[in-house]
């Protein structure tokens, strides 16, 4: 454990924008979680309004409130939302500045680098705190390139894809490398995201953060390092975005260059086009063709888990049931049932 965090919403809590912040207060072995920066919500706990469990996660109405009230003391500052284009809201500086006076390192998952702002380096410098930018990419000559020793791995990969983006694949991972520990089962999950970082999780790299010349590479090296240092049962990958959303294609890499050995896939019941590209009339392709198409990469689907946040529980708990019948594969609801339903095949690969 780094240390004790402050997670930045602005406001935006409960939406899909702080989907970082909405990873972080569910778990994580990297940072504790002592309170949540958001005006609208103040006084209320973050837990319980992300998924109706008290997890002791005090709502501020600032930096500053929060060093007034709170009983707790923190050592990072975490933004913990996200703009289209991974911008840095000039509104947010008072925030991050607070911060820094205070002697919080600010931890920072967006494309626009803190450290690279000057005066923001001097104030993090005068006040001996880090400016931690998880996005910041390695330095090309540290990026590995693609070289086979994926097949080396003996244990199964398994990829939890989805059919669009903001959908649970990193949430879903999550719930499945619990539920396996539960089980005697070592099944780290390797991540792709700068929220799977921040969990703690040990073996990784930041997608869209790396060049395309060497994502196929930094992700055969993430599984390979976490097969030889972990010696684990099983090894899962958070996917991104989707094999088909327009707006950044992704997922072939973890099916060929990752080696899978079967998927998880998650969509999100009751969305019809991509998320954030309605206008353009871009629907979203049903499970059933997203089966064929991971099919046509030589790689099956082992079994669906539904996100449920546009519809009701008797709307979910029939599209369960239907996707049942005619896939003939487990379906499971992970926030209101878990993923005991997915541990069946799952298990079936050990032996």
């Amino acid at each position: 454990m780094d240390g004790n965090a402050i997670v930045f919403t602005n406001g935006k809590l409960q939406d899909n924008a702080a989907k970082t912040t909405h990873g972080l207060i569910r778990g994580s072995a990297r940072y504790k979680v002592v309170g949540v920066i958001d005006p609208v919500h103040v006084g209320k706990d973050a837990g319980e309004l992300l998924d109706g469990v008290h997890r002791n996660m005090p709502i501020f109405s600032s930096v500053s409130d929060f060093l007034d009230k709170s009983e707790e003391k923190a050592d990072y500052f975490i933004i913990g939302i996200a703009n289209a284009g991974g911008k840095l809201d000039p509104n947010w500086m008072p925030e991050i500045e607070a911060s820094l006076q205070a002697g919080m390192s600010i931890v920072n998952g967006m494309h626009e680098f803190l450290s690279e702002k000057a005066e923001v380096a001097s104030l993090a410098e005068s006040h001996n705190a880090s400016l931690i930018d998880v996005r910041k990419p390695k330095a090309r000559g540290d990026q590995k390139f693609w070289s086979a020793e994926i097949y080396e791995v003996t244990c199964p990969i398994i990829p939890v894809i989805g059919t669009d983006c903001a959908v649970g694949k990193r949430t879903t991972a999550r719930f499945l490398m619990e539920a396996l520990a539960e089980k005697g089962v070592k099944a780290p999950m390797v991540y792709t995201g700068q929220t799977g970082w921040m969990q703690g999780n040990d073996h990784g790299f930041v997608f869209d953060s790396t060049l395309n010349d060497f994502v196929s590479g930094e992700l055969e090296h993430a599984i390979v390092s976490c097969y030889r240092e972990v010696k684990p049962d099983m090894i899962l990958v958070e996917g991104q975005s989707a094999l088909r959303n327009p707006s950044g294609p992704c997922g072939s890499e973890m099916l060929i260059s990752g080696n899978a050995s079967g998927v998880i896939l998650v969509h999100p019941e009751g969305r019809t086009y991509y998320k954030g590209w309605d206008f353009t009339g871009k629907k979203i392709h049903s499970i059933e063709s997203e089966i064929e198409l991971i099919r046509m990469y030589g790689v099956e689907t082992l079994g669906i888990a539904l996100n449920t946040k546009l519809v009701n529980l008797e709307e979910a708990k029939a599209a369960q049931a239907r996707y049942k019948e005619s896939l003939g594969i487990p379906v499971a609801l992970p926030v209101e049932e878990g993923v005991e339903e997915l541990l069946t095949p799952l298990m079936a690969l050990l032996g």
